[in-house]
């Protein structure tokens, strides 16, 4: 897999998340996409709230999709603004960076000592559930729209302290989350685990990617150092006049 290539099979699953183009996601100049949301078939299943909004930028262009009630309130407001201005619109209330590896700089890091690490797969899922505290790696539910697939873990004195788990947000992406006991950071497990992970996924011909919010500096660290780059941000929750978009679940 190439870098170009990864990047274009993201594109088309975004294209079909936000019911835009690709050539929308690509473009060179300034501007504001606005699109109306659309239930797509092959769609990452992630909860919609009945007032949808999600408002999502590779670079120049914006792409804003919505349903009706939410487009009719937030067009007027963004027509016109730039980049950094329509993300500030006080309607948002929260955004999200997602990072792809940086395949010509990746490289296996070295474990910290005093631990030892274990790979886990789909059918070890249940076993993990029987630890607590690892709510970004794991959903804890077997029957999960996006099943988790796959961790990677650390353990000290047989216990779990920490792991980067996946899941399958659709076929050709798994989204990578991390876990590390507050007593045991600061030891450089979350690089590490997180590295280790894409790099597993990446071989077994999947597109590994990381999402933390914009105000978490420790976990965009955390990406930078596991080898990976920022590549789009995101809104996707927010408040309309009374009317809650935060996802439903």
């Amino acid at each position: 897999m190439t870098q170009h290539n990864m990047l274009s099979l993201v594109q088309e699953q975004l294209a079909i998340d936000l019911n835009c183009s690709v050539s929308d996601l690509n473009g060179e100049k300034d501007s504001l996409v606005f699109v109306a949301y659309k239930e797509n078939q092959g769609r990452r299943p992630f909860p919609r709230s009945s007032h949808h909004f999600e408002m999502l930028s590779m670079g120049n262009s914006i792409i804003v999709s919505a349903t009706p009630d939410i487009m009719n309130i937030i067009k007027p407001e963004l027509s016109g603004k730039d980049r950094d201005n329509a993300f500030s619109i006080p309607y948002i209330l929260g955004h999200s960076l997602y990072y792809l590896p940086d395949l010509g700089v990746i490289k296996p890091l070295s474990a910290p000592s005093g631990f030892d690490f274990e790979m886990a797969e789909r059918n070890d899922m249940l076993e993990l559930y029987k630890n607590e505290g690892f709510h970004n790696s794991l959903s804890y539910d077997i029957n999960h729209s996006r099943p988790d697939v796959i961790a990677f873990l650390a353990k000290h004195t047989g216990k779990v302290v920490g792991m980067a788990g996946a899941g399958a947000d659709c076929e050709k992406m798994w989204q990578v989350g991390m876990d590390v006991l507050p007593e045991y950071r600061n030891h450089g497990l979350a690089a590490y685990l997180v590295n280790n992970l894409t790099i597993e996924i990446l071989r077994r011909g999947i597109i590994p990617y990381y999402g933390t919010a914009s105000s978490n500096v420790a976990s965009q660290r955390v990406a930078h150092r596991a080898g990976y780059l920022p590549i789009w941000i995101c809104a996707y929750r927010g408040r309309f006049e009374g009317m809650d978009v935060s996802p439903t679940s």
